[in-house]
């Protein structure tokens, strides 16, 4: 599943920036704890990951599981922070809207047995040199700034009387 951001944003005086969406899933539960995602070294690609949904799955016992992500903050310091506390009988799925994270991130089940499902996008930011903007991408670049320009009216004209 793959899908192309329909506006791109400027990165900068050199290009611009496509985004693309895959979908994200891991499992955690005692046997496996934790899951670090992680993107590929290539230079001109930044990976996100953009948790969406946590919940229990099939099998989850009566007790509390809180899951946790570790990630770097704006200070380049690694952070750990509980995003989920988890119960059978009273919140079975947390929703978590839109919590974008950059790689790489750990998802680790810091209480509890699990399982717990975690779910969301892989985002890939590819940065994209003008030269490589397609004729179609162009043509719709033109006829953006086109529809940007205010209408000009025709001036009234007097009426003899």
């Amino acid at each position: 599943m793959s899908f192309h951001d329909d506006e791109s944003s400027d990165v900068g005086p050199s290009g611009q920036s496509r985004l693309e969406s895959f979908l994200f899933s891991c499992e955690l539960s005692s046997k496996v704890p934790f899951y670090t995602f992680q993107g590929d070294e290539e230079e001109d690609l930044e990976h996100f990951l953009e948790l969406r949904t946590v919940c229990l799955g099939n099998g989850a016992k009566e007790e509390s599981n809180v899951v946790e992500v570790t990630a770097m903050n704006h200070q380049g310091k690694t952070i750990s922070v509980p995003i989920a506390n988890l119960h059978i009988k009273c919140l079975p799925m947390v929703s978590l809207g839109e919590f974008e994270l950059k790689a790489p991130v750990t998802i680790r089940l810091k209480a509890g047995t699990g399982p717990v499902s975690v779910s969301g996008l892989h985002l890939i930011a590819t940065q994209v040199e003008d030269s490589d903007l397609s004729e179609e991408e162009e043509e719709e670049e033109e006829e953006e700034e086109e529809e940007e320009l205010p209408a000009i009216k025709p001036a009234k004209k007097k009426q003899k009387q």
